[in-house]
């Protein structure tokens, strides 16, 4: 019964998972260790880019932050159904929509991680044009991002373009 679920398909996309999963995990350790060791959040910085960690206790790009815990963990427990949702849009779909949604899964399951393990979840990527600072962001963000990006994409040219199936 199980070997039914154990196909290419699946390894693919539990590479997928993975791969995201850890390539979030080593950034932020990276940069939480980092952090440790200069004793101070402002790691790196130039023109356009600055490494600085802060601890986002909101939702996406520090939305929402807040210091209740009970509403912190409402929020926890929203975003984990809100990702058991998407685990089963991604077994629904054969298309090419099971991609972008692999990478929202995989981006989505790396910040659940921090919330749970740290309450609080580890962003430093802070791009700027002088003054004009953007959200300061992590690595599961640019995949969530670019996972949703992709999924708005498909959805206005069309499904008919996207319903081939996929391996």
């Amino acid at each position: 019964m199980i070997s039914k679920y154990l196909t290419k398909k699946f390894y693919i996309s539990s590479t997928i998972v993975f791969f995201i999963f850890f390539l979030d995990r080593i950034s932020k350790s990276y940069v939480i260790n980092l952090d440790k060791l200069n004793y101070s959040s402002e790691l790196y910085k130039s023109k356009f880019l600055n490494i600085n960690l802060i601890w986002n206790e909101g939702i996406a790009f520090g939305l929402l932050s807040f210091d209740q815990g009970n509403l912190y963990n409402l929020i926890s427990l929203l975003i984990a159904i809100i990702i058991v949702i998407v685990f089963f849009m991604i077994i629904k779909n054969n298309n090419i929509k099971r991609y972008p949604l692999l990478m929202i899964f995989g981006g989505a399951v790396g910040n659940l991680y921090d919330r749970i393990t740290f309450k609080a979840v580890p962003d430093f990527i802070d791009f700027h044009i002088g003054e004009f600072h953007w959200f300061i962001f992590n690595v599961a963000d640019i995949f969530i991002s670019v996972g949703v990006i992709f999924m708005i994409f498909f959805e206005l040219i069309g499904n008919s373009n996207t319903d081939h199936e996929t391996v």
